[in-house]
C-alpha cells in the first residue's frame, strides 16, 4: 500500500511538472533579459552565465560586449541562449554601418535598438526632434535593406511636449512604420508623466518589446533609482500586459537600470512576469 502511495504522488507530481513546464515554455519565448542589467556581475562569461541559470532563454545584449562575434556566438550556445535585439548608438551606426552589421548578423540578430541620447544632443523643440526622426528613418531604410529592423528605446525626456505633442510621438509620427518600430520602456514613461497603455493604444503594430521593470515610491530602493522588480511596485501590469498583447508586442524584455543583487532582481521580475503573461490569452 505505501509503495502504491508513493507511485501515485511521484506520478502525481511529474505531471505537474510536466504541465508547468508545458505552460512556462510559451511565456518563456516572450521573455529576455537586457544584459545591461548584470554589467556588474564579473566578465562577460559570468554574465551569460547568469542569465542562463537565471531560467532565461533569450537575452538582448548592449554592442559587443568587448567580444568577436565568434566569441559571442560561443558564449550563446554555451548557454543555451539566442539574441533578440541589440542597443547601439545611433552615432555608433552612423560611424561603423559595415562591421556593426556583420556583427550582428553573425550572432544571429535581426533587430538593433538606438536606447539613448546623449543629454547634449538631444534635440529642443519640434523641428529638432523631426530632424532626429528624419535621420532614424534613414538608417532604418538602409537597415531594412540589409535585413535588420531598426527601433527606438525610450527614457523620460522624450515624454517632454513640443507644441502639445511628446518628444517620443514626433518620432513615432516623422517616421514610417517600416523602417522604426519602438521598444517602450514603460517605467520611463511613467516617470514622464505619460501612461504606457495610452502609447499602446496610439501605435498598434509598432512596439516591438517592453522593457519590463517597476517604479518604486520615492524613499523605497533610492540606491538603486527607485526602480523595483516587476511587479513589486506602482504600475499597472494588468492594464500594460493586455494592451502590449492587442498591439502585437513580440517581446517582454526584464532590465533594470542600477540593482544592488543582480540575481535577486533578474529572477523575481522572472518569476513575476511568468505568473502575469500565464493569465492572458495567447
Amino acid at each position: 500500500m505505501l509503495a502504491r502511495l508513493l507511485l501515485s504522488t511521484c506520478l502525481l507530481a511529474s505531471t505537474a511538472l510536466i504541465s508547468f513546464a508545458a505552460s512556462a515554455a510559451p511565456v518563456d519565448d516572450e521573455i529576455a533579459l537586457q544584459m545591461y542589467t548584470l554589467r556588474n556581475v564579473g566578465t562577460a562569461e559570468k554574465q551569460f552565465a547568469m542569465a542562463h541559470d537565471a531560467g532565461f532563454k533569450h537575452v538582448e545584449i548592449v554592442g559587443t560586449h568587448d567580444l568577436s562575434a565568434q566569441q559571442m556566438k560561443s558564449l550563446l550556445k554555451k548557454n543555451a541562449l539566442t539574441v533578440t535585439s541589440a542597443h547601439v548608438q545611433l552615432s555608433a551606426l552612423e560611424k561603423d554601418y559595415a562591421p556593426t552589421v556583420s556583427f550582428n548578423k553573425a550572432v544571429g540578430n535581426s533587430v538593433i535598438i538606438v536606447p539613448w541620447i546623449e543629454p547634449e544632443d538631444r534635440p529642443d523643440s519640434t523641428r529638432g526632434w523631426i530632424d532626429y526622426a528624419k535621420r532614424l528613418d534613414a538608417m532604418g531604410a538602409k537597415l531594412r535593406h540589409d535585413g535588420i529592423q531598426l527601433a527606438y528605446h525610450n527614457h523620460n525626456f522624450e515624454m517632454k511636449k513640443y507644441n502639445g505633442v511628446t518628444a517620443l510621438e514626433i518620432l513615432m509620427n516623422h517616421t514610417s512604420r517600416d523602417n522604426l518600430k519602438l521598444e517602450m520602456d514603460a517605467a520611463w514613461v511613467s516617470r514622464g508623466g505619460q501612461d504606457p497603455v495610452r502609447f499602446l493604444k496610439e501605435y498598434p503594430g509598432r512596439i516591438y518589446a517592453i522593457h519590463a521593470k517597476d517604479n518604486a515610491s520615492i524613499g523605497i530602493r533610492d540606491d538603486e533609482m527607485n526602480f523595483a522588480p516587476l511587479g513589486e511596485g506602482l504600475l499597472d501590469w494588468s492594464a500594460i500586459l493586455p494592451a502590449a498583447k492587442a498591439n502585437g508586442v513580440r517581446w517582454f524584455i526584464i532590465e533594470h537600470d542600477k540593482p544592488k543583487d543582480a540575481w535577486s532582481i533578474i529572477t523575481t521580475s522572472l518569476k513575476n512576469l511568468r505568473a502575469a503573461l500565464e493569465t492572458l490569452p495567447h
